[in-house]
């Protein structure tokens, strides 16, 4: 009798939401039991201190779940985390601006992809890198170490360290994740268009899709609602950049630097999904996402888009996400992934280097992307695969 009154009531709360919405309600579009292992999973690590709070999103087929566990602060006063909490993205910075950016200005014809780095950057030349592309340097297979030899103080010292590296490896021939590159693209963008590499974002992509609180230098946002990070010196680092090198450029890098949302971070997913659109408003072409999003690495490397992981030692795919599906992660403890073929994403947003950098979330992100997968009803990898060809271009 107790499972038909249990059925009549789910019956009748899925008639009552239907008369007002056109959504189902998330309880009808997830899993309940593996919702209840997300939050397991994230409660232990917050009790094994591998975090001190967490907020998730997951959506399916328009259908979110969303929720914030733990705490935002930890020192000097605790604070409970919200899920408005505003993150220092770290390398999610690659994909929510510089990639985007650059790819914005070859779909407009402003520059190419496959011209070389110096045509843009005239001093970045010599030690082997006068035939680096900016393919090279968005596939991460430029040949450049993965981070500076030097510390900059400044901006313009960053490029100037930047064009004196010698390359360690053959461009093309070889996968080394570095900053240096994005570094690169993020002066590029700012070369090109004319603009800074944060007013062009601004201004092109976080605005028309309504990302209210993107962005770099974060001193007008609500400063209560960022996430500290580590401490630097005396200080306990809150809205400042964590990276260092992005923290002696003034703040604004290619490779780190932006603050965000769980909220503006699914905006843009979404609008990924939906081919460069959201809300009636465009934002790239369809064929630039694509671009964007498929194997755009050599043949034999691990598999990578523009910005894009694909399938490498950094993927999140988990389990159950087929081949072909991408994402990205931030060292400070964010992370997420996309998958075109059941129109989902999930987005991972913590400050894992709060209070003393010692939080490691590795294995947690590659289990929660399973049970996130799990909990829209994916069962298989075989929903598609990312092809092993450069098959996308850019539309000019």
């Amino acid at each position: 009798m107790g499972h038909l009154k249990s059925f009549a009531v789910a019956l009748l709360a899925a008639f009552l939401w239907q008369g007002c919405n056109t959504t189902p309600p998330p309880s009808f579009a997830f899993k309940p039991e593996k919702l209840s292992e997300i939050d397991a999973l994230l409660k232990q690590g917050i009790a094994d201190h591998r975090m001190p709070g967490a907020v998730f999103w997951i959506e399916h087929q328009g259908v979110a779940y969303h929720e914030a566990l733990g705490q935002r602060a930890l020192r000097p006063v605790e604070e409970d985390m919200t899920e408005d909490t505003i993150f220092d993205a770290a390398s999610l910075t690659k994909v929510l601006a510089t990639a985007p950016a650059i790819m914005l200005l070859a779909e407009r014809g402003a520059l190419d992809i496959e011209a070389p780095v110096q045509k843009y950057i005239e001093e970045f030349r010599r030690n082997g890198k006068d035939n680096i592309t900016v393919r090279q340097l968005l596939t991460h297979t430029s040949g450049l170490r993965s981070g500076l030899s030097k510390r900059p103080e400044g901006q313009r010292a960053a490029i100037g360290i930047a064009c004196q590296e010698t390359v360690t490896n053959v461009p093309g021939t070889v996968f080394i994740y570095s900053d240096i590159n994005f570094i690169l693209l993020g002066e590029i963008v700012q070369r090109v268009d004319g603009r800074p590499l944060e007013e062009l974002v601004r201004e092109e992509i976080y605005r028309p899709l309504r990302m209210k609180d993107t962005r770099y230098l974060p001193w007008s946002i609500d400063h209560t609602r960022i996430a500290p990070t580590e401490r630097d010196g005396t200080n306990m680092l809150r809205g400042v950049v964590h990276d260092p090198t992005a923290r002696r450029m003034s703040g604004v890098a290619g490779h780190a630097g932006l603050f965000t949302t769980a909220a503006d971070v699914a905006r843009f997913a979404r609008m990924m999904l939906n081919g460069g659109e959201l809300d009636g408003v465009r934002v790239f072409h369809p064929q630039t996402v694509s671009a964007m999003t498929s194997v755009q690495s050599p043949a034999g490397l691990p598999r990578r888009g523009f910005g894009w992981d694909i399938d490498s030692g950094y993927s999140r795919r988990g389990e159950i996400f087929p081949l072909g599906s991408y994402g990205h992660t931030g060292f400070t403890g964010t992370a997420m992934w996309i998958d075109p073929f059941s129109k989902t994403f999930w987005i991972l947003l913590t400050n894992r280097v709060h209070p003393d950098g010692k939080g490691n979330i590795l294995s947690l992100q590659k289990w929660f992307s399973t049970l996130a997968a799990g909990a829209c009803g994916l069962e298989s990898t075989a929903s598609g695969t990312g092809g092993d060809t450069n098959s996308a271009s850019i539309q000019r």
